[in-house]
């Protein structure tokens, strides 16, 4: 009996870490599409600044940095 009594706790140790594992990766997946999310909100009103004609400074007109 001790043989499958310390298979039987191996298992559930085993899936202990696979259930921790499994709650860490969806954290980690929850966070990146939030981030994807936001990004991709942010390049469409970009877009929409460019299609519409926002003007975007030239670089060359810009006066240099105080470092310069």
């Amino acid at each position: 009996m001790t043989d499958h009594t310390d298979r039987l706790e191996a298992l559930e140790t085993r899936i202990a870490y696979q259930d921790q594992t499994i709650e860490e990766l969806n954290a980690t997946i929850t966070a990146q599409w939030r981030q994807i999310d936001l990004l991709t909100r942010k390049l469409d009103t970009l877009e929409q600044q460019v299609r519409s004609g926002v003007h975007i400074a030239d670089p060359s007109t810009e006066p240099p940095p105080p470092h310069y």
